[in-house]
């Protein structure tokens, strides 16, 4: 790759937290600075530190004062990343964790729009999922003709924090703190993996658990309400919603697992049986979706090395892009 990539983090919370402990134990990657709507809060965080901190509405000044060669963008998916997005991929290359599915379409359009125009690579959606499940999706319905991959996710019986739905509690007026965990239905993973390609909605096979502070003056049945009928992430699904403290929040909920599985089973072409099943487990969430925007940082400069710009996903990137590992070294340790 040569000289090192010069990467800003775009966001400072628990992803871009992860982002800078990836990018320090790269040996192809270099933190050139971070910026952030509260930069004096990331400066603080940091402490006696030589990373520059910048504001990021001033794209102009740290987009010239840093001089990265991409910006891995850490912001929330509900309100951040589709105004941020696409005006920070008008200026310079970047790579993203937007996971509101639904959305994905007009957030690729957004996206690749403001790349191209720009000559520049947007590289969105990635991290486990959407992110790798949706890669492994993708093949388990190519290998096994007709089949249909299911996502499950919150696999263990405490169920997996998402960052995504904990933030889009947090977006709401009221609330001081929250966590959201998913939990899968153990029934639904049998269904799948006794074969058939069952027919399941999106509440048979998950359901949703909220933990939330509230602020002193909030109406917690108008929270309650919001949060059960918020399209996209609750609305589809049995959710139970909990009022704690602070302190409970920060005593029982310290770290941040998760971890899921797609499962695919169906027959070959002559009938014989076949089962594809992919599953991850992480001890923290946001640690593992940065480990994959980093790797993908790696994967969006070689796209524009080969001259392509505008929006990308894991679907159009070879694998090989992936590595810091010469193509020699991949036909040989893994081939």
């Amino acid at each position: 790759m040569g000289e090192k990539i010069r990467i800003a983090i775009a966001g400072y919370g628990n992803v871009g937290r992860g982002v800078k402990a990836a990018i320090e134990a790269s040996s192809d990657m270099v933190l050139c600075g971070i910026v952030s709507r509260n930069p004096e809060r990331v400066k603080k965080e940091l402490g006696a530190s030589d990373i520059m901190v910048m504001d990021i509405n001033d794209i102009a000044g740290w987009t010239r004062e840093l001089s990265p060669d991409l910006a891995i963008l850490c912001g929330g998916s509900s309100t951040d990343l589709p105004v941020q997005g696409p005006k920070l991929a008008a200026h310079l290359s970047t790579v993203d964790s937007f996971d509101n599915h639904g959305e994905i379409p007009n957030y690729f359009n957004a996206m690749d729009k403001a790349a191209h125009d720009s000559g520049n690579v947007a590289v969105i959606s990635t991290g486990w999922d959407p992110g790798i499940f949706s890669l492994e999706r993708v093949l388990a319905s190519s290998f096994i003709p007709g089949v249909k991959p299911y996502g499950f996710y919150g696999l263990s019986e405490s169920g997996g924090l998402s960052m995504g739905h904990s933030d889009a509690i947090r977006r709401i007026p009221g609330v001081k703190d929250a966590r959201q965990y998913t939990h899968a239905e153990p029934d639904a993973i049998a269904k799948v993996r006794s074969g058939g390609n069952p027919v399941l909605t999106a509440g048979e096979m998950h359901w949703r658990e909220c933990f939330i502070v509230l602020e002193d003056s909030a109406d917690a049945g108008a929270v309650e309400e919001t949060v059960k009928n918020m399209p996209n992430y609750f609305a589809p699904y049995r959710t139970v919603v909990n009022f704690i403290t602070q302190d409970e929040l920060n005593i029982r909920f310290s770290g941040f697992p998760h971890g899921g599985c797609v499962i695919a089973s169906g027959t070959t072409a002559e009938g014989g049986s076949a089962q594809i099943e992919y599953q991850c487990n992480w001890g923290s969430n946001p640690a593992a979706t940065a480990s994959v925007l980093v790797a993908h940082a790696r994967a969006t400069m070689r796209l524009k090395k080969d001259g392509k710009s505008g929006a990308f996903t894991i679907l159009d990137i070879p694998p090989a892009y992936f590595s810091n590992l010469s193509r020699e070294e991949l036909l040989k340790k893994f081939m």
